[in-house]
């Protein structure tokens, strides 16, 4: 398979500097606030924006300990594999993450709701719109469909860093 290299667009500030006491999820950041700094010459890019609530930050974890295939996660006493958690310790440490754009000014994006560590690159931003990111039907949520309520509460410890 062919090698796939991406380039940031851009920084990622939040108020969790360390991968231990932070969110688990964006449900659990509360009111937490950060921004998103994006490489000038990317301005443009973000025109239309501002009329969205909520944005989605896929993100690299650059603080995510190495690729392990079973995880214990947050929320479970058992282990799993990692395909079926939102571990970090992943092949491709990506992080996805559903903020609220609070106000963009210039390259800068007001974001509340942010659990990501301090300084994640951004490597790419999508507008929310449930219409497409809400599928029809019923939704099965696995291991997670009697756990996933108590993600608000939760604080990372140190196991994936």
């Amino acid at each position: 398979m062919k090698q796939i290299c991406y380039e940031p667009i851009g920084l990622l500030y939040t108020p969790f500097s360390q991968p231990s006491g932070g969110p688990i999820q964006p449900c659990g950041a509360g009111e937490a606030l950060g921004r998103a700094e994006l490489r000038p010459e990317l301005a443009p890019a973000l025109e239309g924006l501002e009329g969205f609530s909520h944005l989605i930050l896929l993100y690299h974890c650059h603080r995510a300990a190495a690729f392990k295939p079973k995880v214990k996660p947050f929320l479970d006493r058992n282990e799993h594999g990692l395909f079926a958690t939102r571990a970090p310790s992943r092949p491709n440490p990506l992080g996805l993450s559903v903020v609220e754009l609070v106000v963009m000014e210039g390259n800068v994006l007001h974001l509340k709701g942010v659990d990501m560590l301090d300084q994640s690159p951004l490597i790419d931003l999508k507008p929310y719109v449930p219409k497409f990111d809400c599928p029809p039907g019923e939704v099965r949520t696995g291991w997670l469909s009697e756990r996933a309520q108590d993600a608000s509460g939760k604080k990372a410890d140190e196991r994936f860093s």
